[in-house]
């Protein structure tokens, strides 16, 4: 039996019903730039970096920030620069170092966060977890083809071929279960543990995916959608992030 045939097969007995085909549109500008849309302008990036840190205090220096409240954060600081505001800010901002001023790149990671959550239509995408792209690592060939260390751009490949056979929110369940399981994260629903169990036995094999997959951040991960109307896919592999580097959460952040 095929991986997805598998998946598919145990699939039918878990509590949920699969999930029926996304058809998918990006928003007008999100093709190979990211922006925000914010105050009635579209911001750059480090545009939205810039605002960001006009506002930043300690209380925002939180991982786990819901994308609303980073929005509602966002919106309030362009309304309160106004667009001369933001272009001066912004060319300070500019010059600082992130490798030098933690906020600053924690500025930047969150600006492009909020770019990666506009990237479609009527809906809401973020980055693939860790625990989501070694889930779909280790459902592919990966070491059994062949014994060298496997480029980024062939990781990428393998997980984006998982992705699209297997339903998504089985992906998502089973990328929680294995965070639980490799980083000690806990899984809220609990969900995902009984397929991971059947689909994820061997443990070496999903820790050297997990590993894998932490140790790399330049391979190239897709998005994980989910649609106004609740439905979840995998979209398409947006540009890397600060420093080349494609972001790995732990963690889902909607």
């Amino acid at each position: 039996m095929s991986t997805a045939a598998h998946v598919n097969a145990l699939f039918a007995h878990a509590p949920a019903q699969p999930a029926v085909p996304v058809r998918l549109v990006r928003r007008a500008g999100a093709v190979g730039v990211l922006s925000v849309p914010a105050a009635g302008m579209e911001l750059c990036r480090e545009e939205t970096a810039a605002a960001l840190f006009e506002v930043y205090t300690d209380e925002h220096a939180v991982p786990d920030m819901s994308t609303d409240a980073l929005y509602d954060l966002l919106q309030a600081a362009v309304y309160e620069l106004g667009p001369a505001g933001l272009l001066e800010t912004t060319d300070t901002f500019a010059e600082l170092d992130s490798a030098e001023f933690w906020e600053v790149g924690a500025c930047r990671w969150y600006a492009y966060r909020l770019a990666l959550s506009f990237w479609y239509q009527a809906a809401r995408s973020r980055p693939m977890t860790a625990g989501e792209a070694a889930a779909a690592l280790y459902l592919s060939d990966y070491t059994r083809t062949a014994t060298h260390p496997t480029a980024p751009d062939t990781t990428a490949r393998k997980i984006r071929q998982v992705s699209a056979q297997i339903p998504t929110p089985i992906l998502l369940r089973l990328g929680r279960a294995l965070t639980a399981r490799m980083a000690g994260v806990p899984d809220p629903t609990g969900s995902g543990e009984w397929l991971s169990r059947r689909l994820l036995p061997d443990h070496q094999r999903a820790r050297r995916c997990f590993t894998h997959i932490r140790s790399n951040p330049t391979t190239p991960l897709p998005l994980i959608v989910r649609t106004d109307a609740g439905q979840y896919a995998v979209g398409a592999v947006p540009p890397a992030g600060p420093g080349n580097r494609w972001a790995q959460p732990l963690q889902a952040r909607w």
